[in-house]
């Protein structure tokens, strides 16, 4: 049998790739979180992570391990809740950006409706500004959108926990989309989607001159445009999708700033199944299990 605290500790730090980043998320001491993993390699009988003064790697048998990890905490999370008589049932009316949609938020989702087969969920994918006019209104219960990060606007200062920050990032198929004294061909969200408002703001205070190749309220069209070599496109670094890539910053390509993605509900403080859910998405992000690979151009 393998200690579900040992399996949790090793979930943050294969999906952190880093000790102390483990240790921050668990809220437990580096020397601990070494410890777990030290106690987890002894009882499987197996190297399951590489460790050098600058990054943290999975070996096979930490690949297979990780995946099998996974399963178990999940399984316990079901016997827990079925044997602490946690029925919860109602509806619940559910928010979500379309970039954190493409990430593992679908499992997530699965796994809630699975543990909790009398709940009916309703998930609505659109804009950060739409889902927080439709939260305003009454329409959902609960949403996990995206902000700008410092800025003093009404809308910025609701109140919700910050699930995550997110440095923005341009994104093209290959770096040869950037050519020398031609403007940047960009494909955008449609207005007043704030990774549009911010990828033309940095251009504009450097004088980078650009165009618009591609506007689309669906990412699925901007990734598709993107994939196509179209033009450039900005996400949050985490969630650049299969098939672009990173690029880096340059004279043509100003860093971009931090995103926040926040989860916030009707009421003060999320109840009932909105509660539940919430508790969920904080705990997977905990474990680090939003991320997606992505390639970075050199």
């Amino acid at each position: 049998m393998f200690d579900p605290i040992l399996l949790q500790t090793f979930v943050a730090v294969a999906g952190s790739r880093s000790f102390t980043g483990a240790a921050v998320h668990l809220r437990l001491g580096q020397s601990t979180v070494s410890q777990h993993i030290r106690r987890l390699e002894i009882s499987v009988g197996r190297r399951l992570l590489v460790r050098d003064t600058h990054s943290v790697m999975l070996t096979p048998d930490g690949e297979a391990m990780l995946g099998f990890a996974r399963s178990i905490l999940d399984a316990n999370e079901r016997a827990r809740s079925y044997l602490q008589g946690a029925r919860l049932s109602g509806r619940i009316r559910f928010g979500a950006s379309e970039d954190f949609v493409t990430t593992r938020l679908a499992d997530v989702l699965h796994k809630f409706t699975e543990r909790h087969p009398s709940v009916e969920l309703e998930l609505t994918v659109a804009l950060s500004s739409t889902l927080f006019d439709l939260l305003d209104e009454g329409a959902l219960d609960l949403v996990i959108a995206k902000r700008r990060v410092g800025l003093n606007q009404q809308r910025e200062a609701r109140s919700g926990v910050a699930v995550r920050t997110e440095r923005l990032v341009w994104a093209a198929r290959d770096p040869s989309v950037v050519e020398a004294g031609k403007p940047l061909p960009l494909i955008l969200f449609s207005r007043p989607g704030i990774t549009r408002v911010a990828a033309i703001e940095a251009l504009d205070r450097k004088g980078i001159p650009w165009r618009i190749v591609c506007t689309s309220g669906s990412l699925s069209g901007l990734q598709a445009a993107a994939r196509a070599g179209l033009g450039i496109m900005v996400q949050p670094r985490s969630m650049v999708s299969s098939g672009l890539m990173v690029l880096p910053t340059s004279p043509q390509l100003p860093q971009l700033e931090e995103v926040e993605f926040i989860l916030t509900s009707a009421a003060n403080e999320p109840t009932g199944v909105a509660a539940a859910l919430a508790k969920e998405i904080l705990d997977r992000n905990a474990r680090q299990e939003f991320e997606l690979p992505f390639r970075e151009a050199v």
